[in-house]
Parts: C-alpha cells; structure tokens; sequence
C-alpha cells in the first residue's frame, strides 16, 4: 500500500520545532508521513503521535512504518484515527496529559486524496460526489449538492472558495437537480461550466477548482476543527514547545495568524508596573512574516506555490 505525497516545507516546518531527544511531538495531519519520516530520522529517543482521520492514510502508515510503531522502538511513533480537533481527549487516554514539546500541521490534501478516483474529491475524474477525508463521517458532498438551499449552496461557493460565479453555478444545480439527484463529479463540473460565462470559463485555471474546493471544506468542516485545534494546542504545549503550521489558503492562514496573534499580545492597562502573570502572553511568534517555499522548491513541487509556514513558540 502505497501513500505517495510530496511534502511541502519539509525541513522548516521541522527544524523550527528546534527538536529534543526524548521529547513527545505530535503530527496532526499524518497523511503520507514524509513530515514524520523526517522528524523520525532526527530524534534518537522520543515519541511521535500521528493524528490522521483518513483511515487510508492510517492503515498505508501503518504498513509504512511498522518498524516504529512497536512497543520497544525508539523513537517511537503511535497512530490515532481521529480528526484533529480531538488533540486534547486522544492524547489523555494515550496517558500523554502532561503536555507536548511540540506539534506541526500540513493542512494541504494529500496526492492520494486527489489521485484516487473514488474518492471524489477530483474534477479530473469521473466519480460519486464524496470528498470526506474521514469515510466514516454521514456529510458527503453529494447530500451537500443535493440538499442544501441555492442561498446555503452560494454562501458556502463564496465563502469557502472565493467562486465570483456563486449564485449563478448555486442557480444552476438548484435547476438541474430538480429533474435528477446530481451524483458525480463529472456532472457538477458540466453544471458549473454551464453557469459560468464563456470568457471566464477560458481564463484563471479549471473552472470548477474553486466550487470542489469549497464543497471539500464545507464538507469537512475544516475551517472550524482548524480554530478548535489550535485552540487545544497552544494550551497543550510545554513552555518551551512549538507548534509549525502550514497553510494553503487565505482563510486558513488568516485563522493561523489571529489564533498567533490573540496569544502572543496582551492589552497591558497603562501604569502597571509589572505585567501579573494571568496577562501574560502565551506565545511568542518565531516567524513575523510566513515561511514561503525556495525557488528550488518552488520549481520541483507544484503545490508548495500556495504554501505559507507560520510557527510560534509557548512561553
């Protein structure tokens, strides 16, 4: 079983982790594990725990990195299937309470999601609407489609994708799906490229990309567990520990920035002389401006062109 992902911002996301034998670090979004596989190579003793809610991902890893996963192996890594917005409750019941040295996100779909035609996530192949990242989840992006309002459908087209054309492509399929259920993702694309004016159609890439996007965020609510992760982590973190974060979207990276920026300033009432302890901040940013990708990178990885890297430090 093969996870073939080409990772985006390797080793900056790793290095600025500033890694320490014996620590214990935490992989939110595991995916294919070339972030892990280097974390791994660089620690002589600790622990990595690998959060992933696509149960390919984690049984590919397990397959991948069997050697690592038994008991006596050190370093040694632990798998969890769960999204990761469950941090906090995964990582007690590992017996993990007392804190992480450090934790990275890749918040980029991995190649195989994309690349596996049954998944649907892709406007390039022809298959049921599905885009969940986690098969075990109701919400898929055909009841989406299907199922939501024209109002629900253009808000979720604008919001999440940036799509110009949203109320017109939501206009369409509310009109198409009144003769049939729209079922595939070959059907959608007609649909949108119908609703989208001819000269827009021949400019700014695929005229789908952004609609499949939005519907793969909204479907997997990934917005929202993102703010409820970060929320755990920082308060997870060890005094000392870091947290890397790497984003593909403005949204993302603006939900990156603010979480950053509401822990590491503080609103210090004038006149006080000493800063008491409970306004102190939480966090110190590493990085002022994103980590963006070398032109080297740039030239042999295509999706890193997107990539922001923004990392900060638990005070």
């Amino acid at each position: 079983m093969e996870f073939k992902h080409t990772s985006v911002l390797l080793h900056q996301t790793i290095d600025n982790l500033k890694l320490k034998n014996g620590g214990l670090y935490v992989d939110a979004t595991f995916g294919g594990g070339g972030h892990a596989k280097y974390l791994l190579s660089k620690l002589a003793s600790g622990t990595l725990i690998g959060f992933d809610q696509d149960e390919y991902a984690i049984n590919s890893a397990k397959l991948n990195f069997a050697d690592l996963l038994v008991q006596n192996a050190d370093p040694k890594l632990q798998l969890v299937h769960d999204n990761f917005s469950h941090l906090k409750a995964n990582l007690v019941e590992l017996g993990y309470q007392n804190g992480i040295d450090g934790i990275y996100y890749d918040l980029g779909v991995s190649s195989p999601q994309f690349d596996q035609a049954q998944r649907g996530f892709s406007y390039r192949f022809d298959a049921r609407l599905d885009m969940r990242m986690d098969q075990e989840q109701s919400l898929d992006a055909y009841q989406l489609v299907n199922n939501s309002s024209q109002k629900e459908l253009a808000n979720i087209l604008y919001k999440f994708g940036g799509e110009k054309y949203s109320r017109q492509i939501a206009h369409k399929i509310v009109l198409k799906r009144q003769k049939k259920p729209i079922e595939t993702t070959f059907e959608l694309v007609d649909i949108i490229k119908e609703a989208i004016p001819a000269f827009a159609r021949r400019t700014g890439g695929h005229p789908a990309k952004k609609t499949f996007q939005a519907l793969r965020v909204a479907v997997n609510h990934e917005l929202d567990v993102l703010s409820e992760s970060l929320e755990e982590a920082v308060h997870l973190l060890r005094p000392g520990g870091r947290i890397s974060v790497i984003t593909f979207q403005s949204d993302e990276d603006k939900i990156v920035k603010n979480i950053f920026k509401k822990y590491s300033e503080v609103d210090v009432p004038r006149g006080m002389p000493v800063i008491p302890d409970n306004l102190k901040p939480m966090l110190r940013l590493v990085n002022r401006k994103p980590i963006v990708a070398s032109a080297e990178e740039l030239k042999n990885n295509n999706r890193s062109h997107s990539a922001k890297l923004r990392v900060a430090e638990k005070l």
